[in-house]
């Protein structure tokens, strides 16, 4: 009888080491980067609360929040297996690709599930998320390969608001206005580069030309700030409050570029600093529906 339970404790410890795998793949820091804008576009579509927390909103915010994810990163960890080797943050916090099948059939399966949200959504939000879909994939995969193209790497990350346009179109029945998609859109471009900036000598040392490679750290700094006052302006068009919300950005990239702290550390604190800002944004989003002075009441 030892033999047989040897055996199933050593399938059972495989499944858990790759579960464990999937999880660090996916990059669970950054899980919100996707998930927050779905709940961000959620709460500026809705007219009334009762729209909040809807089987269609759930399953938006539950697919992006962990299987895009593994859809996205496991794309880029698989085209990226042979540069990574120079990248130290691989093995650290973040997983290096280990080519096993079951990986690359979660991969796979996360893919599919992404196509089942064009059954949930109306026609209006599906540019967005085919959007989503062909950047993830272009990012990393050849031919398109963005990643490896300076201005191209920062424009094409984009991608990362669009699920919250395509939860507000859902809600909303309607695009999101045009000045927030764009003053989002240049928030990811500031918001990539800044972390390509950690990246830039291992980058360099594997051949890959990026923006932060080809601008240096210098410039790449500047470039970030000129992107996040750009994105505190256009939201300023929207709404004066949310330009000042964003204005905290080109406050932490100019006090990160003139202060001892190292990027590679600062990039660490981007998460929290995201899910703040974010959390805020969504807070404003629902109480245009639902006033604070009513939840307090």
């Amino acid at each position: 009888m030892t033999a047989p339970s040897a055996a199933s404790d050593a399938v059972e410890d495989g499944f858990v080491e790759h579960f464990r795998y999937l999880i660090v793949l996916s990059r669970p820091r950054f899980w919100l980067y996707l998930a927050g804008p779905v709940a961000v576009g959620v709460t500026y579509g809705i007219d009334g609360v009762d729209g909040l927390f809807t089987p269609t909103t759930l399953a938006l915010a539950g697919y992006f929040l962990v299987p895009a994810n593994v859809y996205l990163y496991g794309v880029n960890d698989v085209f990226d297996a042979d540069v990574d080797e120079h990248n130290p943050k691989k093995g650290n916090r973040e997983a290096r690709w280990r080519g096993n099948r079951l990986a690359l059939l979660a991969v796979v399966v996360a893919a599919a599930l992404g196509v089942g949200t064009f059954a949930l959504t109306p026609r209006v939000a599906w540019p967005f998320l085919a959007g989503f879909f062909v950047l993830a994939a272009g990012y990393s995969a050849p031919p398109l390969r963005f990643k490896t193209t300076p201005f191209a790497d920062s424009v094409s990350n984009g991608l990362y608001i669009l699920p919250g346009a395509a939860a507000y179109a859902t809600v909303a029945g309607t695009v999101p206005p045009t000045a927030a998609l764009a003053g989002a859109w240049l928030w990811t471009m500031g918001m990539h580069t800044f972390s390509a900036i950690p990246d830039i000598e291992p980058d360099r040392a594997a051949g890959i030309r990026t923006t932060a490679t080809l601008l240096g750290e210098p410039r790449t700094y500047a470039y970030c700030l000129a992107c996040w006052v750009a994105a505190a302006v256009v939201f300023a068009a929207v709404d004066l409050r949310l330009g000042a919300l964003l204005g905290v950005y080109p406050v932490f990239v100019t006090w990160v570029a003139s202060s001892s702290v190292a990027v590679d550390r600062a990039y660490w604190w981007f998460p929290a600093l995201n899910t703040a800002v974010g959390t805020l944004l969504a807070m404003g989003g629902l109480w245009r529906v639902y006033p604070v002075w009513e939840a307090l009441g």
